[in-house]
């Protein structure tokens, strides 16, 4: 079974507002403390479930490529994407919006599909071991910087 983690955060900021923030996928690394942004391939230029893009990523000295694919995209209520390397899937990242009074909801979840492979060569590649602790960590973050900006 894929191991999955959810991390939830309150903004003062329409659903529809800060899903186009998210939903944007060349900002994300404005947000995250590991990805970079992406770039739109194969004629995509927004998120529409089939787009594909590009990622980098970093952490320390270490950096690389990934890409992935939209898999949902309704505005202002859910964004997910499979991120892979190559042929082999890597995760699902899904981020879900629910409007709350003065604001929405924001979930940001995590599905591992790394097989033991890519999970063996994480740390060689990324520089991290514990990447469900990592990525707990980076999404506290990433949520508490879309917070940030969404209510600036």
């Amino acid at each position: 079974m894929a191991q999955e983690i959810s991390v939830t955060v309150d903004i003062h900021a329409p659903a529809a507002e800060v899903w186009a923030m998210v939903a944007d996928l060349t900002r994300m690394g404005e947000w995250s403390p590991e990805n970079e942004g992406a770039t739109w391939r194969k004629g995509a230029t927004g998120p529409v479930p089939g787009a594909r893009f590009s990622s980098t990523n970093s952490q320390g000295s270490k950096s690389w490529t990934t890409s992935g694919t939209i898999v949902e995209a309704e505005p202002g209520r859910v964004i997910s994407f499979r991120i892979t390397v190559g042929p082999v899937k890597v995760a699902v990242w899904r981020y879900s919006f629910e409007e709350i009074p003065g604001g929405c909801r924001v979930t940001e979840t995590w599905i591992d599909e790394r097989n033991g492979l890519v999970k063996a060569l994480g740390k060689p590649v990324s520089g991290v071991a514990d990447r469900a602790t990592h990525n707990r960590e980076g999404m506290e973050q990433t949520l508490a910087n879309l917070k940030a900006a969404a209510e600036s």
